[in-house]
């Protein structure tokens, strides 16, 4: 093991003014990126963010599966090939943030890509390696439970060969002095069981990520394993290749502060640092985490609720819940809970129930069933009061006041009961309930709430004022390699809100709930490039991950062959509803450039960029970099996507050349019968954002009929396009000033 980490160095860096993020995989290197810098460079942007770089098993697509920390993947051009990408980015200016992945590591195929893990199966809990791993030994009688093997493990003939067990494609290592072993004997000597794949639900005795077994959960709150396996991204940041860091799945740690504070102290403060954690709409993030802020989720959440209409989304809950007799969204989110705790994370829930005893099991699962957000943190284990409730209605107001004074008194158990409450909130709402529960798609994403889709104009305001107060450089999303659809998809299913008839899927499908997803589906991509295959495969996982017919380990093969069939391949937005849609995208793009914090592009969304969910938001960048150059040149832009590059790189240029101007927040509110059809508000009195929303039901009103929206003092010069907006009034007539696009950036001129 390795000594703790020396101070480090004094380097300079500039926090970012935004990111642009780059899924790199064998098919895009760091040759690739490098390729690119030039261009987002022009585009504006003053950070690139990278997918994790380190060693990840052979073919990765996405670089979560680390298999050693100590080295930059080869697949992506290995450690030179980083460094040459960092030298070219700040030739240009720019700065590299690393997304980084402290909670697990892959149970790759071969198992001895892994070697921490390979050592801890060869030497038992006596390896130095043995307190990496969450792993349950008195759980496992002495073993650990792999669950790798493709059928039955009686079923597989064993082989030793040297030091090596084999078992089909598999191979083990062998635990010294076992080699000449009889077959019986010599698998019950090892430090491992290797089991069928399907043992794992059950039998499981390590901590995991979510439910992939595939993923074993690292110690980072051991201070060795820190230093060990954060040795060689420190070292990044402190030759000054890296410049800030994101941190997945924060959630999953043990002692979420002390982990970010012995971050903090090894990589100095001048490191942008933001965390993936999703907060849940009346949560905040613990205020004394030493970090700039989240990655954006819940900045998604308010932008993508404020153009969201809540009388035609109530509406479009009453004809969904009519159509398929679903239950309502409380109702639909618990029984995922309990359904996803009792099978999914049964082996999970097993160990948190033999720590606390017989007495408190029940209670035990209730609390998890019921917590309201994500997970509590150490230090503060007290569970929300709406969860002792429903808890004590179940379990008994006595065995849930046991749990409490066990979660106080037991550091250890208080941080497993929180990293399983962790993974059951991820996996029953974000990869079941969200998939079951389907009136409104654009609603259903990451931090979202599909019981409380719309997001109120005062509301979207409060949190833009607090975000300035509290966490002004915290990141900000509309698009990740984890959304389940991409913004702009968001935005052609959100004016369905608008005009609730037109979610009504065709007749004749015999699954109610899948014709309803196909249909906002289809008309959420609309008519691109390859539209069925995509579509298929967006609804083949939607079917999976809700569970109701057919799932990820209970195929039903019959079922999944007549799923195409529900994926119109040229559906389309009419044209009343593609001019909304148009709206709403410019809005969203206006709205998450120009408010607090410090706003991320996804690959290729400066342009309109239509994704489904992975794998289909993972495809290979297309960079618009004619588009840019000919508009850069002075030519009109044409349609929404040239619109959206138009102000995508308008606000990142200023971003970057004008960064006093990005601060402070202001509302505006606008006079007249139109007035809640605007959403406005003034950075440092220097810049005026003013988009429109629901503007469908704006144009059947009959438009904007004089209403107007105050101005601060002082000219206005468009940050597109168009002359000086510079009424006597200091009032703008929204008619005028919004006549040739539903969005308006206005710059105060000296």
């Amino acid at each position: 093991m390795q000594p703790e980490f020396d101070a480090p160095k004094a380097v300079v860096t500039t926090p970012p003014t935004s990111t642009y993020r780059l899924q790199l995989r064998p098919e895009f290197p760091f040759a690739a990126a490098e390729e690119a810098v030039p261009y987002l460079s022009s585009l504006g942007v003053s950070h690139l963010h990278l997918s994790p770089v380190l060693e990840a098993v052979p073919g990765s697509a996405h670089g979560y599966d680390v298999t050693d920390h100590s080295r930059v993947r080869a697949e992506l051009g290995g450690e030179a090939g980083l460094r040459s990408l960092g030298a070219a980015a700040r030739a240009h200016g720019l700065g590299l943030v690393l997304d980084i992945v402290p909670n697990h590591m892959a149970v790759p195929t071969p198992l001895r890509l892994n070697r921490p893990l390979w050592e801890v199966l060869r030497e038992g809990p006596h390896s130095p390696y043995a307190r990496w791993f969450d792993i349950d030994w008195e759980a496992g009688g002495g073993q650990v439970l792999l669950p790798v093997l493709a059928g039955p493990a009686d079923s597989c003939a064993l082989e030793a060969d040297g030091q090596v067990l084999r078992c089909g494609e598999q191979e083990f290592p062998l635990r010294e002095g076992t080699a000449g072993l009889a077959p019986a004997e010599l698998l019950a000597a090892q430090w491992y069981r290797p089991a069928w794949w399907r043992e794992a639900r059950t039998s499981l005795n390590y901590r995991r990520f979510f439910t992939i077994s595939e993923l074993i959960g690292v110690r980072v709150e051991d201070p060795e394993v820190f230093t060990a396996t954060h040795a060689k991204v420190l070292e990044l940041v402190r030759d000054g290749v890296v410049e800030g860091l994101r941190i997945d799945h924060v959630d999953g740690l043990a002692d979420p502060e002390g982990y970010l504070r012995r971050l903090r102290a090894a990589a100095g403060g001048g490191c942008w640092v933001v965390v993936e954690k999703i907060l849940a709409r009346d949560e905040r993030l613990p205020p004394g985490w030493p970090v700039a802020g989240t990655t954006g989720y819940d900045a998604l959440h308010r932008v993508d609720g404020v153009f969201t209409d809540p009388a035609g989304a109530a509406e479009l809950a009453g004809r969904y819940q009519e159509l398929t007799e679903a239950p309502g969204w409380e109702r639909m989110a618990g029984a995922c809970a309990r359904e996803v705790l009792t099978g999914d994370l049964a082996a999970e829930l097993a160990a948190l129930e033999r720590r606390a005893g017989p007495e408190l099991a029940d209670a035990v699962r209730e609390l998890l069933i019921a917590y309201p957000v994500y997970r509590p943190y150490p230090g503060d284990p007290e569970p929300a009061p709406v969860a002792l409730e429903r808890a004590a209605a179940v379990a008994g107001a006595g065995a849930v006041e046991g749990v409490r004074e066990l979660l106080a008194r037991d550091p250890a158990f208080a941080a497993r009961f929180a990293q399983t409450s962790a993974a059951l909130r991820a996996k029953s709402l974000e990869d079941r309930a969200f998939y079951r529960y389907a009136p409104l798609l654009s609603a259903t994403e990451v931090g979202g709430d599909p019981g409380r889709p719309a997001v109120p104009v005062a509301e979207f305001h409060a949190y833009c004022a607090e975000l300035e107060r509290d966490w002004p450089r915290s990141g900000t999303v509309l698009s990740t390699h984890d959304t389940k659809r991409s913004a702009d998809v968001r935005a052609r299913i959100s004016v369905l809100s608008q005009a609730p008839a037109a979610a009504d899927p065709p007749g004749g499908g015999a699954d109610a709930q899948l014709s309803w997803v196909a249909r906002q589906t289809a008309l959420g991509l609309g008519p691109v490039p390859d539209a069925a295959p995509r579509l298929a495969g967006a609804l083949l996982k939607a079917v999976r991950e809700a569970a109701l017919h057919t799932s990820w380990t209970e195929r039903d093969e019959a079922y999944e062959a007549g799923v195409a069939g529900y994926a119109p391949a040229d559906a389309d937005l009419p044209p009343e509803l593609a001019e909304a849609a148009r709206a709403n995208l410019l809005g969203m793009t206006l709205l998450h450039l120009a408010m607090p914090g410090v706003p991320e592009v996804y690959q290729g969304a400066e342009t309109e960029y239509r994704a489904l969910v992975d794998p289909d938001n993972r495809r290979p960048a297309v960079f618009p970099r004619e588009a840019l150059a000919r508009l850069d040149a002075g030519a009109p832009t044409i349609g929404p996507a040239e619109e959206k590059l138009a102000l995508t790189s308008a606000l990142l240029r200023l971003r970057r050349d004008r960064p006093e101007l990005f601060t402070g927040y202001t509302p505006l509110s606008a006079r007249g019968p139109a007035a809640e059809h605007c959403l406005a508000f003034a950075r440092s009195a220097g810049l005026v954002a003013v988009a429109t929303r629901l503007s469908h039901r704006l144009a059947g009103a009959g438009g904007w009929r004089g209403t107007v929206l105050p101005l601060p003092p002082g000219r206005w010069l468009p940050l597109t396009d168009g002359a000086p907006y510079d009424p006597c009034s200091g009032e703008a007539d929204l008619s005028v000033l919004l006549a040739s696009r539903p969005v308006a950036a206005l710059v105060r001129t000296e």
